[in-house]
């Protein structure tokens, strides 16, 4: 790995895949900037990452506010790596959710993570990328706006990665459902619930490992010829 030295910035980094990332850029020596909502979690997460051998600092602040956006890209640094972990689920087909509801996942999932590109790729180090997170499983009858997002995510990726080439790369990486702090509001039996069903359903029989997904945000971070791609870490979900 390259990634020795590297500032590394992780919207999203205090649970689920965010943290896992960190976990894994830390013990590859790289700088971790982490973003959360929650200054508990984010003093929860940093106080995780220490160590010796690198620097850890942690932001509480809500990158889906402009205002807020623009706080955390008000300084004079610059980032090698910039990873975001916005973005929600939701369920239900198109005829059963609201439009309301159906624009807020969309907004949440592609706009959110739109505006962050247009910010943050002018504040990238030379030869550095942006990582986004898409999202495998599903269908269009059950998680209409997820998938739109999804989907808005994957051209995104492709349109930026044309946008800003050569000096920068973009990319994002397309988990499925996995048991993250995304679903910390869902009871005990519930999750294990979605997980038996979910690992039915999947040619690996099971769900991933947030370690097994964080690794592919490393991999694109320090293979310096791969843009423009989703790499899909799912289990051959949609392969059914």
């Amino acid at each position: 790995m390259t990634l020795t030295g590297k500032h590394i910035l992780i919207i999203g980094g205090t649970s689920g895949f965010g943290l896992a990332v960190a976990r894994q850029a830390v013990l590859q020596k790289a700088d971790v900037t982490i973003v959360g909502r929650h200054v508990d979690r984010v003093n929860q997460a940093v106080e995780q990452l220490q160590n010796m051998f690198t620097q850890v600092r942690g932001l509480t602040l809500d990158a889906t506010k402009p205002a807020d956006l623009a706080q955390l890209f008000d300084q004079p640094e610059r980032f090698d790596h910039v990873v975001s972990m916005l973005g929600g689920a939701m369920g239900g087909g198109f005829l059963d959710n609201s439009l309301a509801d159906i624009r807020t996942a969309v907004e949440a999932k592609f706009f959110d993570n739109l505006r962050v590109a247009q910010t943050a790729s002018k504040h990238l180090n030379p030869g550095g990328s942006m990582i986004f997170t898409s999202g495998s499983g599903g269908s269009p009858a059950t998680a209409s706006g997820a998938i739109i997002g999804n989907h808005d995510i994957n051209l995104m990726v492709e349109g930026l990665a044309v946008e800003l080439a050569p000096d920068y790369r973009v990319n994002a990486v397309s988990p499925t459902w996995t048991p993250t702090g995304l679903w910390r509001d869902m009871s005990a039996e519930d999750k294990q619930a979605q997980e038996t069903a979910f690992a039915q359903g999947v040619p690996l029989q099971r769900v991933s490992k947030p370690e097994e997904v964080a690794s592919g945000y490393l991999y694109l971070m320090d293979n310096a010829f791969i843009t423009g791609q989703v790499l899909r870490i799912d289990g051959g979900v949609d392969l059914g």
